[in-house]
């Protein structure tokens, strides 16, 4: 074989090789335009059904604008039920949750990431065991101790709660992201002269970034989309969260579905605003939390 042929031959598997890498890659995008509208395909059926006039839920027509649209479920949510109210609530009760869960679990997963003490394995073993536990059955074990605390109905109540519930997976998840960050940083900020808790600080913390929102957006998601120790904790209608206050549209022989629709939809622009605000940090720690300096 000339080279000239030989060139021939490797020119047709170098279109070979790139036809199947693009067709490979048309796959993967795909696949994902697909993943993307099957998983929005919910939200919006919600956002019709909020639009429709009167209480249909189910319809023929599948079209995102229904037939004589309004805003008028949304009016009716803001204007005619305690929606501010309940909204209020859960924001006070998630934003609290997630600042003190954080700070605790930044502090716990600092300590059992840099010392070794007695109980260090046993500790971690049941921070791993208490996930492990369905939250159903920590119900009564919370509401005694709430109750015991006197803290039924109030705001402190609801935080002390949820950050109990959130506090292992931050624990660990953060734990995890201090092993991968080398002791000498810290070493070098001692000989510097500063405490340890001045390099926990300066060093550790400002290095821990993409992984304090991870733990923050789980704190806030999970107090804000919680309702079984909400239900049980929370007797007083002035103290209820939106996820309480939704189900006072659903009544014994009617529910008011526009309303709830459109109370549903309202109900994630503060998640999806802290989503977005946090994406940066989120993106930034899938690539450098494989990374190990």
């Amino acid at each position: 074989m000339n080279e000239t042929d030989a060139r021939a031959v490797y020119q047709k598997a170098l279109k070979a090789h790139r036809f199947r890498e693009r067709a490979a890659l048309a796959a993967v995008h795909v696949g994902l335009v697909f993943y993307v509208l099957l998983s929005v395909y919910p939200l919006l059926r919600i956002f019709s059904v909020s639009l429709r006039p009167g209480d249909r839920i189910i319809s023929t027509d599948l079209s995102l604008i229904p037939a004589g649209a309004s805003f008028l479920s949304y009016m009716k949510v803001l204007h005619e039920t305690n929606f501010l109210f309940w909204l209020w609530n859960s924001l006070i009760i998630t934003c609290a949750t997630s600042a003190i869960g954080v700070s605790l679990a930044a502090a716990a997963a600092y300590a059992f990431s840099r010392f070794r003490f007695p109980g260090h394995k046993t500790g971690l073993t049941l921070l791993l065991g208490n996930e492990m536990i369905p939250a159903a059955m920590l119900l009564l074990p919370l509401f005694l101790m709430i109750m015991k605390l006197g803290l039924i109905n109030t705001y402190l109540g609801m935080i002390i709660a949820y950050s109990v519930t959130s506090l292992p997976f931050s624990i660990w998840i953060l734990k995890g992201y201090y092993d991968t960050i080398p002791k000498s940083l810290e070493e070098a900020a001692l000989v510097d002269g500063t405490t340890r808790f001045g390099a926990f600080i300066r060093i550790i913390l400002p290095l821990s970034t993409p992984a304090l929102a991870i733990a923050f957006l789980f704190n806030f998601t999970q107090a804000w989309n919680e309702y079984l120790v909400a239900r049980v904790v929370l007797t007083d209608a002035r103290m209820y969260t939106w996820t309480l206050g939704l189900f006072e549209l659903q009544g014994q022989y009617l529910t008011q579905w526009g309303m709830f629709a459109a109370a549903s939809i309202l109900v994630t622009i503060p998640v999806l605003g802290v989503f977005l605000y946090s994406s940066k940090w989120l993106i930034s720690g899938l690539t450098l939390g494989g990374v190990k300096g």
